[in-house]
């Protein structure tokens, strides 16, 4: 469920997801619609404190190394007990930052955000300080 209501978020943000969402744990977003590609649109999601990896879409004119795509998977916010609401702002901040790669102050403030979501759910078995 988790997957697939983030799937739901990023598509109504105007994100173009490959299969058209998810039926499993994994969403594949296609940016080649978006002027930022896959791995900028990573490493912009990282310093937001978001974890995503760079991918290669179906038919991707871009190298390997630089691909169009993004790649999302749900299982360790899953497993730290979020749900539908967690993963509608999850979606809406991803679509935020992705959206504006170069809003240094924008990720700094989506990650204290993240934080303060992932302190809410700490990760099973990692002791708390």
């Amino acid at each position: 469920d988790n997957s697939r209501v983030l799937a739901e978020t990023l598509s109504s943000r105007g994100f173009d997801l490959v299969t058209g969402g998810s039926d499993n744990h994994l969403i594949l977003i296609d940016l080649t619609g978006k002027d930022v590609p896959g791995k900028v649109a990573a490493q912009a999601l990282d310093r937001a404190g978001i974890v995503a990896n760079y991918n290669s879409v179906p038919f991707d004119t871009r190298k390997p190394f630089d691909p169009s795509g993004v790649r999302l998977g749900t299982p360790a916010i899953t497993s730290r007990g979020m749900g539908a609401d967690e993963m509608k702002r999850l979606g809406n901040w991803m679509a935020d930052v992705v959206d504006d790669v170069e809003n240094e102050a924008l990720m700094s403030k989506v990650a204290g955000e993240v934080k303060e979501l992932c302190d809410q759910f700490p990760a099973p078995g990692v002791p708390v300080h």
